[in-house]
C-alpha cells in the first residue's frame, strides 16, 4: 500500500520481469544449499545456530519505520532527520529510536558536520544497502505472490 493507503500497482510487463528475476534467484539458493547440505559443509545445527544470531537483525528490521527508512536513503541518497520524518510520517520520537537502533546495528551512519550550521545527516552502510536491495524480492513476493500461478517454494 502507498501511505494514503492507496493499493500499488505495477505493469504486467514489469511484474513478470520481477517474478521471472525472483524465480531465477530462489531457484539458484535451492540449489546452492541443497548442495551445501549434501556435501556436508554445514548441518543443520549449524544453521540453526546462524539464524538464532539473525534475530536481532530481523526484530530491528520488522520494526515500524525501519524499512521505509531503509528506502528513502536507498533511494534518495543521504537525508538529514527532518527530511527523513517527512518521507515516513514517523514522530520525531519513534523515528529518533529507529536511528540510533540502525546505526547501532550498522545498517546506516550517522554524519555531523562539522562547519555551522550544524547538519546531521544519514546514510546507508554497505550492510545498509544490500538489506534493503535484497529485502525488495521478499516484499514483493509477499505482497503479490497471490498473481502467481505456480508460487515458488523452497523444498
Amino acid at each position: 500500500m502507498k501511505p494514503g493507503g492507496s493499493e500499488v500497482t505495477l505493469s504486467e510487463e514489469i511484474a513478470l520481469k520481477i517474478e521471472e528475476k525472483i524465480a531465477h534467484t530462489v531457484q539458484g539458493i535451492e540449489k546452492t544449499l541443497r548442495e551445501i547440505l549434501e556435501k556436508g559443509e554445514i548441518s543443520f545445527d549449524d544453521m540453526k545456530t546462524l539464524l538464532e544470531s539473525l534475530k536481532p537483525s530481523f526484530s530491528l528490521l520488522s520494526q515500524k519505520w525501519v524499512l521505509e527508512i531503509l528506502y528513502s536513503l536507498l533511494i534518495l541518497g543521504p537525508l538529514g532527520f527532518n527530511d527523513l520524518k517527512r518521507i515516513t510520517g514517523a514522530n520525531s520520537r519513534s523515528l529518533s529510536s529507529k536511528l540510533k537502533a540502525l546505526v547501532q546495528e550498522e545498517f546506516i551512519e550517522r554524519k555531523v558536520s562539522e562547519t555551522p550550521p550544524v547538519k546531521t545527516t544519514y546514510l546507508l552502510t554497505e550492510r545498509g544497502r544490500i538489506t534493503a536491495l535484497l529485502s525488495l524480492p521478499l516484499l514483493y513476493y509477499i505482497v503479490f505472490s497471490y498473481r502467481a500461478k505456480n508460487p515458488l517454494s523452497l523444498f
